[in-house]
């Protein structure tokens, strides 16, 4: 009996369905073509480019890494660690903040004739790939890492045989390396933050070029603040160092 007879529409035949007929050569199983898979070399060149493309990102919108050429940050930061910035929250318009740990490009003369490390051979070729990427940083980098002690608009003392002040309260400062004092070595009396710029102290007062260093060279000793690449969050490497780098509560209260 057919459709027509018995009034019921045909149906259409699945995988489970109406068996195949001899009479109906049309509706037969096509056999499905399987496609082998590619060898793996001929994947790997389109791993590798997205992994670059991926990480040149992470690193020019996200996040970069940066090694500690000094101990102007001890003990909060040693000489070789590695620190991880944040660039990722400045595209929000976010501004740094007072008591913030921020890396920046040099704003004239800070780091004078200093020469950048001199290396060679494969594992300079290997440490520049890495650093390209974002993954190490460079050897030829020549930024500087500072803590900010008071933003546009503030008011800094900084005297010798007293705490630094910020718009009159002054500041509680565990983080300075022990032995060294606040403001004794470089005292530069009162200044007035202009709008736009920062004023940056190392940790380890007695042996950082900050903002006292530089007062009376063009800018101020002022770091604009279009030059700060980002803020270090996080002591990444070696892992016995790994750490945060909060905002120390003493700023809490400017």
């Amino acid at each position: 009996m057919t459709a027509g007879e018995n009034g019921r529409p045909d149906a259409l035949g699945t995988d489970e369905g109406t068996p195949e007929t001899p009479d109906a050569p049309g509706r037969r199983k096509r056999p499905r073509t399987v496609r082998a898979p590619r060898p793996w070399w001929q994947e790997l060149p389109v791993l590798i480019i997205v992994a670059l493309v991926m990480a040149l990102g992470i690193k020019t919108f996200f996040v970069q890494a940066f090694s500690i050429p000094s101990g102007s940050m001890q003990n909060t930061l040693q000489v070789g660690d590695r620190v991880l910035v944040d660039k990722f929250t400045p595209w929000f318009g976010a501004q740094p903040q007072r008591g913030e740990v921020v890396v920046f490009r040099d704003p004239g003369g800070w780091l004078g004739d200093q020469p950048p490390q001199e290396t060679s051979g494969v594992r300079h070729a290997i440490t520049e790939a890495l650093a390209f990427v974002g993954v190490m940083p460079s050897a030829d980098e020549q930024d500087l890492i500072k803590r900010v002690i008071a933003v546009g608009g503030d008011t800094v003392e900084c005297e010798r045989g007293k705490p630094v002040t910020v718009n009159g309260t002054p500041l509680d400062e565990p983080y300075i390396y022990p032995g060294a004092t606040p403001c004794d070595d470089l005292p530069v009396g009162t200044v007035k933050v202009p709008e736009g710029r920062l004023w940056v102290m190392g940790d380890h007062r007695d042996a950082s070029q900050d903002s006292r260093a530089h007062v009376r060279q063009e800018g101020g000793g002022f770091v604009p603040v279009d030059d700060v690449i980002g803020r270090a969050f996080v002591v990444a490497w070696p892992v016995p160092r790994w750490s945060t780098l909060p905002v120390p509560p003493a700023f809490d209260r400017l």
